[in-house]
């Protein structure tokens, strides 16, 4: 049977950020948490922001309480200051392991789900796209993580998702 694409998707969102961490790992240990002018003041705070992002998202998809998602930034908040780069690694690893679990467990990833936002309402929607928009939260800031790179005269890692359809068809 073939996988759901809202799964296949975040495998892609797992591989491409693993791929930025063993492309920060060959770099100066320096370039992590310099500040720099960009989007975010460092590589370090984008990682916490992408971070901080998916334990947002997480809690939403398990329909948890709003009470329980804002304790949640904190403790994301707290979980994530003054971390190394191969700490954060392994929070990013254990966070996707939380997810894989969620993920796996659930039998229907096209539900309906509707969460309430405080400013924003309620929001119709499918789990499925909320694992979408998952993603292209994470892509969407790996792009910055690579101008940041590069800004400070170091390529950057390709992390197309079509790069990572290569990959695993080669696997196969």
């Amino acid at each position: 049977m073939k996988k759901h694409h809202a799964l296949q998707l975040y495998d892609y969102h797992v591989w491409a950020n693993n791929k930025f961490f063993g492309r920060l790992k060959e770099l100066p240990k320096d370039i992590y948490d310099r500040e720099i002018q960009s989007v975010f003041p460092s590589i370090a705070e984008t990682l916490v922001h992408i971070y901080r992002g998916d334990t947002i998202w997480l809690g939403v998809m398990r329909e948890s309480s709003m009470d329980g998602i804002q304790a949640s930034i904190a403790q994301a908040q707290e979980k994530t200051k003054d971390k190394s780069l191969e700490e954060m690694e392994k929070l990013f690893r254990d966070l996707s392991e939380e997810y894989q679990k969620f993920l796996n467990n659930e039998s229907d990833l096209d539900k309906e789900i509707s969460p309430e936002h405080p400013q924003f309402g309620r929001l119709d929607t499918h789990l499925s796209e909320l694992i979408q928009h998952v993603v292209n939260h994470g892509t969407y800031h790996r792009g910055n993580l690579t101008a940041m790179i590069r800004q400070q005269g170091y390529s950057s890692v390709p992390t197309d998702y079509v790069f990572y359809l290569y990959e695993i068809s080669s696997t196969k």
